[in-house]
């Protein structure tokens, strides 16, 4: 990635436009934030935190199962879409960073992300050119995009076609044929119309076919063993595609075919079905993408490195966390806190109420049970408890929330505070995490 664009991250002025940043704060820079290292008692609520210890850990997880394994990793970075994170993912192994669209590509081009896999069709004429211009200013880059048609193919050739009218003037751009299955979201359902897709690429002088890539988390949303043999049997499908291509030698002489799956939810499953592929030659890539972050939610529970591990590895730690406070309790058994929707995910799932911050100077952290957030409006939280109990908290507490769901969560906030150890009675911020949504 580029050293400078990341670096002049740290130039960034904190200012009233910054969600979770005090006007204590406004004037200074990123750098000097750093540099100051604030508790989190002097940021105010809503607040989005990341635990420093929790992101390495989650780094080095994934990095070390899939190198165990023979995989390559190209971690979705529309889950954080925070380049100063992607360059610990490139750091730690990963070989690409994925993206879903032009804008995601715009942001990963600006900050020099070398190898970019576009995870859809890309059929805009001006998003097309864009792309072709890019590759010819920087020839050694790899783009990577999705096609499912043969319209799809028609489409890019056309447009690539009438901005450059000499294809050899310009690098390919490499096309994954996309694989889907019944139910599930985009891809070609059927063999037969993969292989159309292929052909139509091998045709193009301004594409070239790269490989096959799908995504399994559409085909199941539970952990459960015939879930998980729902995708196998999807998997299977995807690899099928690639064993026709090899065998009919479409890929290009000399060059190594892509065979990416494998969201957060079921890379377990990529391994059991996809490992001989890797075993044989094909650059098998995982697109994992929320493992960075983790959660106290959905992944926790369905990651096959989650709570209940489904395969060999460290398990995973949820590395968020939000912040509120209570500012309301208008009846028994009901508290209101101050975040919603605006602030917090709950596509999947409620937050859940974790810890209550110290009171007073010398009170320590206290793990709350036995209250439950029961639902979210665009700036308020509520509470419930029992009404017949004393009250677990008051006007005034601070408490601390376990999320679910990273890729709703970040889009909330520009910059996100990183504390080097969530669960201390005053964790520190080391540093502050810009985001691009």
């Amino acid at each position: 990635m580029d050293r400078a664009a990341l670096d002049a991250l740290g130039e960034e002025q904190v200012d009233w436009r910054h969600k979770g940043m005090p006007p204590e704060l406004w004037g200074r820079t990123v750098g000097e934030l750093r540099a100051r290292r604030p508790h989190l008692s002097q940021l105010p609520t809503p607040l989005l935190t990341l635990s420093r210890t929790a992101l390495d850990h989650n780094l080095a997880a994934l990095a070390s199962w899939c190198a165990d394994r023979g995989f390559d990793l190209a971690p979705h970075g529309k889950t954080t879409m925070a380049p100063a994170l992607w360059e610990e993912q490139l750091q730690a192994g990963a070989w690409a960073i994925t993206v879903a669209n032009l804008p995601q590509l715009a942001v990963a081009r600006e900050f020099g992300v070398q190898r970019v896999m576009v995870a859809n069709a890309v059929i805009s004429p001006l998003s097309l050119r864009w792309m072709s211009d890019e590759l010819a200013a920087h020839p050694e880059d790899e783009i990577y995009v999705w096609a499912d048609a043969v319209r799809t193919v028609q489409l890019m050739h056309d447009a690539l076609a009438a901005d450059v009218p000499d294809p050899g003037t310009r690098p390919k751009l490499r096309v994954l044929v996309e694989r889907g299955g019944s139910g599930g979201r985009t891809g070609a359902r059927d063999l037969a119309t993969a292989l159309e897709v292929a052909a139509a690429v091998e045709d193009s002088p301004y594409l070239e076919l790269a490989g096959v890539a799908g995504y399994e988390g559409a085909m199941a949303h539970t952990p459960d063993e015939q879930a998980r043999e729902v995708v196998a049997a999807y998997l299977r499908d995807l690899a099928q595609v690639h064993h026709e291509l090899a065998a009919a030698g479409c890929y290009p002489e000399g060059s190594t075919p892509v065979v990416s799956a494998g969201g957060s939810a079921y890379f377990d499953v990529v391994d059991d079905v996809l490992r001989p592929l890797a075993d044989s030659g094909a650059r098998v890539v995982l697109r994992s993408g929320a493992y960075i972050v983790h959660d106290d939610g959905f992944y926790r529970g369905i990651s096959p490195l989650g709570e209940h591990p489904r395969t060999a590895g460290p398990t995973l730690r949820a590395a968020m966390h939000g912040w509120v406070r209570v500012s309301s309790q208008p009846e028994p058994g009901m508290a209101i806190f101050d975040a919603g929707k605006r602030d917090l995910p709950f596509d999947e799932g409620m937050p859940e109420v974790q810890l209550l911050r110290p009171r007073n100077t010398g009170d320590h952290t206290v793990v709350l049970e036995g209250i439950e957030v029961t639902a979210l409006n665009d700036q308020h939280g509520f509470l419930h408890f029992d009404p017949d109990s004393p009250a677990p908290v008051q006007i005034g507490d601070e408490l601390r929330l376990g999320l679910s769901h990273p890729c709703t969560a970040l889009d909330k906030w520009v910059l996100v505070p990183v504390v080097e150890d969530a669960d201390a009675d005053d964790p520190v911020v080391v540093d502050l995490v810009r985001t691009w949504f």
